[in-house]
């Protein structure tokens, strides 16, 4: 396939990194979370941490993401029941910390989108750091509909700040909690280990890494190979909104796909660092990280509209209130469209460019 021929400036090329090529780099990530761990605890994790904080959470789960991603590309060459007794740990450390931020970002998408699609400015004041930008706003409401949404659009945002504040607010004790935990410690002493003693096997030493990252990729490449690109290739398909009116609660099994695609595609990235070594000298590959943006967008719009629908579900809620509540489930509905669209344009021109 087109798609897994190498780049000349890739870390895939060039001489053979091996095991200590990876043990570098685990070293490398082990200090960033424990350099992470003890910014959040200088910085405090009160209600109302500081901005301090906050990053030295995020930089916790990026350096945990990026351990647990290479026990999970290279773990052939590490010990294999070390690896099968970490990898979940770090999984639940990334996880637990990400969800306050999760709903801080959704709070904010859904009420901008609101805003926008209804034009009215009668909103709850929106808390926590912007999650960014949506996309452009779609022409053409009738003056009707757009009077009927402002009429619920106020209740429903009112209603989503409740629901999501209560969450993010469940979220932060969760994940401080977790902080404090005795798990948690017990991660981050085995995480203090890694940093100065890698639990290579004996022929890590001798072996290339470059066939296991090669196989992550080809992993991407088949997963891409199987989503429904052509259709992606229109933007506004309307696929993703019919497929996505359905009454069931469960998220939608069209998303899973391009969800497994993205978790994917970070394997591919790390596995290129990994392979870089621990001094970072990898090729900023534009195309992946734009892909890479495209699939978070479109978890992010999945998710926000998944919780819209929940909303609507709300007993007793007034039909203008649901109304609003539909109409912005179907807004993000074309937003996963649209972040479809990008992805494809994205790996379209990485096929071209590199075959």
């Amino acid at each position: 396939m087109a798609q897994r021929h190498l780049d000349p400036t890739s870390p895939l090329a060039g001489p053979a990194p091996t095991g200590d090529t990876l043990a570098g780099y685990l070293r490398a990530q082990a200090t960033e979370f424990l350099r992470a761990l003890r910014l959040h605890r200088e910085t405090g994790s009160g209600a109302n941490g500081s901005e301090g904080s906050a990053e030295a959470a995020r930089a916790l789960r990026r350096s945990a993401r990026r351990v647990s991603a290479s026990l999970h590309t290279f773990q052939s060459l590490l010990d294999t029941d070390w690896c099968e007794a970490m990898r979940p740990e770090l999984a639940w450390v990334s996880g637990t910390l990400a969800m306050e931020h999760a709903y801080t970002a959704r709070l904010e998408r859904l009420l901008t989108a609101l805003h926008r699609l209804s034009g009215s400015t009668a909103f709850p004041a929106q808390t926590g750091a912007r999650a960014g930008a949506t996309a452009p706003a779609k022409a053409g409401d009738p003056a009707q509909e757009r009077g009927n949404l402002t009429v619920g659009a106020a209740k429903a945002g009112a209603l989503l700040d409740r629901q999501l504040t209560l969450a993010r607010t469940r979220a932060h004790s969760t994940a401080l909690q977790a902080l404090g935990s005795s798990r948690f410690h017990a991660v981050a002493d085995k995480v203090a280990v890694l940093a100065s003693e890698v639990p290579l096997t004996k022929a890590a030493g001798d072996t290339d890494l470059r066939p296991l990252a090669t196989a992550a990729q080809d992993r991407l490449a088949d997963a891409v190979a199987a989503l429904p690109l052509v259709t992606a290739g229109n933007p506004y398909n309307a696929a993703a909104l019919v497929h996505g009116l359905s009454p069931d609660t469960v998220p939608h099994p069209q998303d899973a796909p391009w969800h497994q695609v993205r978790l994917l595609l970070r394997l591919h990235r790390y596995a290129r660092e990994a392979v870089s070594g621990p001094q970072g000298n990898a090729v900023v590959d534009l195309r992946l990280l734009s892909a890479g943006q495209a699939l978070n967008r479109h978890r992010d719009a999945s998710e926000a509209g998944a919780a819209a629908a929940q909303a609507a579900r709300t007993p007793r809620i007034a039909p203008a209130t649901a109304y609003a509540l539909g109409v912005l489930h179907a807004d993000q509905r074309h937003e996963v469209e649209a972040a479809r669209f990008a992805f494809q344009q994205c790996w379209q021109t990485e096929v071209v460019s590199t075959g």
